[in-house]
């Protein structure tokens, strides 16, 4: 339905946005080139945003005051229809809030508000939490958005890296069956540059719990490059999906999946951010076409 799709337009830069997960579907630069991974069969998804978790939590099951109420991976903003809440030429702002479909899995009062904002090459994205209840509110939220690997096809997928702001010097964290393995793992970035190539993804993400700079720039030696930056994120995931596929995901989190022997309360989860009552978590991210 067109009302429930809107396309920005700015200097040198092109983004769809559709209502259904407030998710971006297209982003394009100034030649018209898609950038953005355009859910085919290997996964069919864009660029979901993640909340009230990122990753799965053990069992998929999250536990609050004695009760247990299920929630699947990365939660289920992704599949709640979002509502207009302002449509413009160059930016617009979709919100959720709880209703009895959300609170029967995730039992908190909440707004989450998500901005696109194009600037000159440049998309901006802002997701304000807001806590509407009056108990503190525990959430994670995070970014996910895929770009086409490679992103011109006469390159290979080896021809790409990724070129950190800062030495990323500190192990990463890795995943079996969607949870936080105990034992950090030797770090493949060397130096600022992590080498690009399928076998990176055989054991899932390759996760940095803490990174060193706030910025990655993605490109090979010749064609578009895109570099992302974030604001209030923790932690950075990078992923692709084991076996081979024709994307990269680069994803800005504050939260992670639940470390495979945690099964606690969810507010004591590592990874959660508590926002108190009436407060707003701010946080941010941008995509700079190069």
């Amino acid at each position: 339905m067109e009302q429930d799709r809107l396309t920005l337009h700015g200097n040198g830069i092109s983004a769809t946005i559709i209502g259904q997960g407030a998710e971006l579907v297209s982003l394009r630069d100034a030649e018209g080139t898609e950038l953005l991974w355009q859910a085919g069969p290997a996964w069919r998804r864009h660029s979901p945003v993640l909340f009230p978790i990122v990753g799965r939590l053990k069992g998929d099951q999250l536990r609050h005051r004695g009760r247990i109420y299920p929630m699947t991976q990365h939660g289920f903003a992704r599949d709640k229809p979002f509502a207009w809440a302002e449509r413009g030429p160059r930016s617009c702002t979709l919100v959720l809030t709880d209703d009895a479909d959300t609170r029967a899995h995730y039992p908190f009062a909440f707004r989450l508000a998500v901005t696109y904002r194009l600037d000159l090459r440049q998309l901006g994205v802002t997701f304000d939490i807001t806590n509407t209840g009056g108990e503190p509110l525990p959430a994670s939220i995070g970014a996910h958005p895929a770009f086409n690997w490679p992103l011109l096809p006469d390159l290979a997928k080896t021809d790409y890296r990724l070129t950190f702001a800062d030495d990323e010097r500190a192990p990463i964290r890795r995943l079996k069956d969607g949870l936080l393995l105990a034992t950090p793992q030797p770090t493949p970035v060397e130096g600022k540059i992590l080498a690009l190539s399928e076998r990176l993804f055989d054991d899932d993400a390759v996760i940095l719990d803490r990174t060193a700079g706030g910025s990655v720039r993605y490109a090979a030696d010749r064609g578009p490059a895109i570099e992302m930056s974030w604001q209030g994120f923790r932690e950075l995931g990078i992923w692709s999906k084991p076996g081979g596929a024709p994307f990269l995901c680069i994803e800005p989190w504050h939260g992670i999946a639940s470390p495979v022997d945690f099964d606690g309360e969810f507010t004591d989860k590592p990874g959660v951010m508590l926002i108190e009552p009436a407060a707003t978590r701010v946080l941010t991210y941008q995509i700079h076409l190069g």
